[in-house]
Order: C-alpha cells, then structure tokens, then sequence
C-alpha cells in the first residue's frame, strides 16, 4: 500500500473516529505529499515519500525545542501527539550502535582519515540512513569517528 492510500485510509478512520489531532495531522501531510508530486510533476517514489516525511517530522521536532524553551506547553504536547502519527508512517528507525556502524563501514569505504573529510562521509552515509536515523545522530557519530 503506497503512502498515499496508507494516509486516504487513516484520514476517513479518524473521521469516523472523530479524532481531530490525528484527522488534522494526516491530511497536513496528504497535502505535503500532494505539493510535491505537485512540484516534481510525478507520483513519487518511496525514497520521495520518505523525504517529504523526514522534511515533515524535522519542522515538528524544530518547532518544539523552540514551543519547550518559550514555556508554551499547550502547543508541546500537540506537537508531541504529531510526531508520533509522523513517525507511524515512516521506516523503522536504526539504532545509535547500528547507524554507528553504518558510519564506520561508509568511513572505510571511502578511506577518510581526518576531520577535513567529513563532507565526504556526510555525502556518502547519508542516502544509506535517509528516513531510517536522526541527521543529528548521524553527524554526531560520524564527528566523534573521525576525532
């Protein structure tokens, strides 16, 4: 099942349900799918879905950090409650030892060294670990593998 009947499918159960925070949620990102097959012209693939899901859980864990640090915590557990139904739709995520090793394959593959490859290790781990693991993990281990 695609993304986008996965997303038609739950959209009429929490009609039905009458859940507004799942309703609300699902159709921001039916429309979020259909913008980008909008703008790329195409159905997209399921490496597109994906990026259109990261892009979509990013802003929500962005806007959070800042909802938490301004005290406003009505907006926090809204925000908490949209991240879970993102996260529903997305590939199960690696663990920090599994990313860890993924880095450290990509790093002798490529034969970096030093800091000054980062760039290059960045480059090439991240289409591996795309939607499967937090870029903040991942540049983490990648910094603390290249000390």
């Amino acid at each position: 099942m695609s993304l986008k009947d996965s997303l038609q499918k739950d959209m009429i159960a929490a009609m039905k349900a009458k859940d507004k925070a799942t309703l609300s949620t699902v159709r921001m990102l039916k429309a979020a799918v259909a913008n980008e097959e909008i703008n790329l012209g195409h159905n997209l693939s399921a490496d597109e879905e994906i990026s259109v899901l990261s892009h979509e859980l990013k802003q929500r864990k962005d806007s959070l950090q800042e909802f938490e640090e301004a005290g406003r915590d009505e907006a926090v557990e809204k925000l908490k409650n949209e991240i879970k139904i993102v996260q529903k739709y997305m590939p199960a995520q690696l663990s920090a030892e599994e990313v860890k090793e993924v880095v450290q394959t990509t790093i002798e593959e490529i034969g970096a060294t030093s800091k000054a490859d980062f760039g290059k290790v960045m480059g090439a781990v991240m289409p591996k670990l795309k939607g499967k693991a937090d870029g903040k993990l991942v540049n983490s281990t990648v910094k603390e593998l290249l000390h």
